[in-house]
């Protein structure tokens, strides 16, 4: 009963160290949360408040993720209330074998902000099982002349609890030959050993029948039994022994099934058959079985599969030699496993935030990583890289967990999305490596504008469009995603009145096309600019700016219009005096139209329609001269009637007609009777009447002039001359003045007011100087009357101020402009006939003055110019002998074909020459044509 008793004694001093032992490794393992449970607890037991001894609220739980990453997961944290739960079966023996000490080690995680906290749970055993003996009944053979005090060593029972709940003895029924003691293996096992009290005698008792009791420490403790069968044989008396009774070895881990260990010897002093051997284990768990072979007879222990170092380190092999007598010899065999670098680490990733706006700033974290490697040493220190990316750094963060962040600025229009690649690798002497390969997405955000695929746009619409036509369209992309790259168009600035600029064009928001609201009309639009913008749908929105230019193009629409020769004033046709000594080539007149339209549109010939002569007179096809084409036959009538055709250059052409009146005389007096119908025979009584009537209709004009003077120049002398520069004689008009059409576009670009006054018998029509930088918009000839002639020579005793008005004496009838230096009209240059468009300043002056010209003698009844019989004043002025040195100066001086009177530096007075004496050539018909 003592060895009892010391038994049970050293079980209490387990119970009493155990808990101590425990405290003290508690206090070994800093800065970690602690727990202790039983094993085998049911699913969803409460281990603990992790949130609390965490110190994290409850409320922050759900932002913050709280979680358990391990290998495989016993436990669970319950989101709600932060508590430690049991997630799956938790076996102590299974977890941790013989351990003295289970403690499952894990980490949890909690993010915003990333936290990792260390937990560690020590699973304390029941007493759930049972001591069990592999053998149901063990068979022992001893010889009659076995001496007393042999011990004889038993299987022992086998009990997965650890601690107090593990076998803690063993009992044997009563009997008188045999008693049972306890031995303890070096890795802590106990196991039963028989011993012989008394010696046998076969011939008494040749089987002897036992009981064989392991009881364990739980409480209730339970136990298991054996039945030992013992079977007196004849003497044998010497037993096997070894040479050693514990053998070390060493292997390393990678050896290959088969591999020899140790060859085991041992001896017995019998002879025969009492000395024939039997190698067999005895006493070893089912790992010993499963990694070693052994040979019963020749003791060779060999590997049976491939050792892991991870799973276990050590081996204790025992062995037993017996002879047929049954007399055994035991050792034990260590084996020691030597790890090898077999092991790759491994990369888990245990966190990662994807998709990534592609705006976050370098250092934010994308994923969170832990690193494994079951070898030990150096064979399982790891360290990790990135293949490749610069874009993205590991950082180690704690113990064997890496952050992976980003290291520059990404853009998703650039790479949406990265493959990053992950290698760890230990620091074995052949080092083993594994990789792992994340995919990161990036989120977009709106940080690209809109970007117009053309730096500027150019439209050209004709004129006449029709309403509601898409005119142009501009584009614009955006590599943005979504909302973010949806462009939306509209028209943010324009040259146009902004009242007015909704009725001229819009854009459609969804396609960029611009449409015209209403037809454009070139000669009031020729061009103007848009600023479109292109927003995309971001927040905050982005947006870019283009300009768009619409160019009007022109169309045939206007037709021209003729401006001499016109009707006079009161409706009547005038009519334009010839010389009867006319030579061919001689220039009679001048037909003057202009067009609104530009371009080829604008560019107008004159053609012969209808004449009454046919051959007599010749139209310059480009400048619309009229000149004689054959001389004066006697034959020809007095009075001729052209009609000319002014046509422009469109597809198809506009035209408009004038109707020339010309008389054949030399003076105005041999003119007037012409006018009367030759076809047929005069009454003389008629005559006389009409003679009358001309000459009652003489006196009653001269008397009205005479009264008109009258006023004028009292009025002159009781107020400013300028205020009445208009009433002044030759100037006034009963008819007020006439201001010219205003063209600011076509063949005529330049626009006048003009103030013409008319008499009953004749009419002068004179020119202001004014300078280009000093030129008002106002009427010429009604702001001053300083530069008012006097009609003829013969009005030099009329009382006017003379030191306001200028004589100008007639200019010099030798002046002609050369062919190449006529002015032309609209359609020509210099005269030429070819059609070729004015394209200098000084053409265009000159187009313009000869223009102004001609409407003034369309008006002027008498003219003094030229001397000469010339019609409009033009025989003097296009005459052969007239040279570019006497043209006028048109960009400083206006001078008037058909007048006597010049602004500036007058021919008359710069050559010195008397002016030439020249009756009018151009009368109003006082009646209807007689046919």
């Amino acid at each position: 009963m003592r060895p009892s008793a010391e038994r049970s004694g050293r079980a209490r001093w387990r119970q009493v160290l155990l808990p101590f032992l425990l405290s003290l490794f508690r206090g070994a393992l800093p800065d970690q949360i602690r727990y202790s449970i039983p094993e085998e607890l049911a699913k969803n037991s409460v281990v603990g408040n992790l949130a609390k001894d965490l110190g994290l609220s409850v409320r922050d739980l759900p932002a913050r993720k709280l979680r358990v990453t391990a290998e495989k997961e016993y436990f669970i944290v319950n989101p709600e209330s932060g508590d430690l739960l049991v997630s799956d079966r938790i076996d102590r023996e299974q977890i941790c074998g013989k351990k003295p000490l289970c403690i499952l080690d894990f980490d949890t995680v909690a993010e915003n902000p990333l936290n990792i906290f260390h937990v560690s749970v020590i699973v304390q055993d029941i007493n759930d099982n049972t001591p069990l003996f592999k053998q149901s009944k063990i068979d022992l053979k001893i010889g009659e002349s076995t001496k007393p005090g042999k011990t004889f060593p038993l299987d022992p029972a086998l009990d997965s609890d650890a601690g107090p709940n593990s076998l803690q003895r063993y009992s044997l029924n009563e009997n008188e030959h045999f008693d049972l003691t306890e031995k303890q293996t070096p890795d802590g096992r106990k196991y039963p050993e028989l011993i012989l009290k008394h010696s046998l005698d076969r011939e008494e008792q040749n089987f002897h029948h036992l009981v064989l009791t392991a009881v364990d420490g739980g409480d209730p403790p339970q136990s298991g039994t054996t039945q030992i069968q013992i079977q007196v044989t004849d003497a044998n008396d010497n037993a096997p022994v070894f040479s050693q009774d514990v053998y070390r070895v060493s292997l390393q881990e990678g050896v290959p099934p088969g591999f020899l260990v140790l060859q085991l010897t041992a001896t017995d002093q019998d002879e025969g058959v009492n000395a024939e051997i039997i190698y067999s284990f005895h006493n070893v768990d089912e790992q010993v079985e499963q990694f070693f072979n052994l040979d019963i007879r020749t003791g060779e222990i060999t590997t049976k599969d491939y050792f892991d170092f991870e799973i276990a380190n050590s081996y204790t092999l025992t062995i037993e030699a017996k002879d047929p007598g049954d007399l055994a010899a035991h050792c034990s065999v260590q084996v020691e496993i030597l790890d090898e670098n077999d092991c790759a680490p491994e990369v888990i990733v245990t966190s990662i935030f994807t998709p990534l706006p592609e705006d976050s700033p370098p250092g934010t974290v994308i994923a969170l990583i832990k690193t494994r490697d079951r070898d030990s040493g150096e064979n399982g220190e790891v360290y990790c890289q990135i293949l490749g990316k610069a874009e993205f750094i590991l950082k180690s963060y704690s113990k064997n967990y890496y952050k992976l962040v980003t290291d520059r600025t990404l853009d998703r229009e650039e790479i949406p999305e990265y493959n990053v690649t992950i290698m760890a690798t230990d620091r074995g002497k052949q080092p083993l490596s594994s990789s792992i390969s994340i995919t990161l997405r990036l989120a977009d955000v709106n940080d690209n504008a809109p970007v117009f695929h053309q730096a500027s746009y150019v439209a050209h619409v004709a004129e006449n469009n029709p309403p509601g036509a898409s005119i142009a369209q501009v584009s614009a992309s955006d590599p943005d995603l979504g909302p973010n790259g949806h462009v939306s168009y509209s028209i943010v600035a324009s040259d146009l009145e902004p009242r007015a600029l909704s009725s001229y064009v819009s854009v459609s928001a969804q396609s960029g096309v611009v449409f015209a609201q209403r037809a454009f009309d070139h000669e009031q639009l020729r061009a103007f600019e848009l600023t479109l913008q292109a927003r995309d749908h971001g927040s905050p929105a982005l947006s870019a700016n283009v300009s768009l230019r619409v160019l009007v193009g022109d169309r045939n629409d206007n037709a021209p219009r003729v401006l001499y020769p016109a009707l006079g004033p009161d409706g009547s046709a005038l009519f334009d005096t010839v010389p009867r000594a006319a030579q061919p080539g001689y220039l009679v007149t001048k037909v003057v139209a202009v067009d609104a339209d530009s371009g080829h549109n604008a560019w107008l010939s004159y053609h012969v329609l209808q004449a009454s002569e046919p051959g007599l007179f010749s139209v310059g096809l480009r400048t619309g001269e009229v000149r004689t084409a054959r001389a004066l036959g006697d034959r020809d009538a007095a009075r001729q009637r052209l009609l000319v055709a002014v046509r422009d250059g469109g597809q198809p052409p506009l035209s408009a007609t004038a109707t020339l009146l010309l008389v054949f005389a030399d003076s105005l007096q041999e003119a007037l009777p012409d006018l009367s119908d030759h076809s047929e025979p005069t009454d003389p009584q008629a005559e006389l009447q009409f003679y009358l009537v001309v000459a009652l209709a003489l006196i009653s004009v001269l008397f009205l002039l005479a009264v008109i003077l009258a006023v004028a120049l009292h009025l002159r002398r009781s107020s400013s001359p300028a205020a009445w520069s208009c009433f002044q004689p030759g100037l006034s008009s009963k008819s007020g003045p006439v201001v010219l059409p205003n063209y600011s576009e076509g063949t005529l670009p330049y626009s006048y007011n003009l103030c013409v006054a008319s008499q009953s018998a004749k009419a002068e029509f004179n020119f202001l100087s004014v300078t280009p930088e000093m030129a008002p918009p106002r009427d010429l000839l009604c702001e001053d009357a300083s530069w008012v002639p006097s009609s003829n020579p013969g009005d030099a005793g009329v009382p006017f101020a003379s030191g306001t008005i200028l004589k100008q004496a007639p200019p010099n009838t030798d002046w002609r402009f050369s062919q190449a230096q006529r002015p032309g009209t609209s359609g020509s240059q210099n005269g030429d006939e070819t059609g070729t468009w004015p394209n200098n300043q000084f053409d265009t002056e000159m187009l313009q003055a000869m223009i102004l010209a001609s409407a003034s003698e369309a008006a002027d009844g008498s003219s003094t110019l030229g001397g000469g019989a010339g019609t409009m004043g033009l025989s003097a002025r296009y005459g052969p002998q007239f040279t570019l040195q006497h043209v006028p100066d048109y960009r400083q001086n206006v001078y008037i074909p058909g007048s006597n009177a010049t602004l500036t530096n007058a021919a008359g007075k710069r050559d010195g020459k008397a002016p030439a004496g020249g009756n009018g050539n151009k009368k109003k018909s006082g009646k209807k044509e007689k046919k």
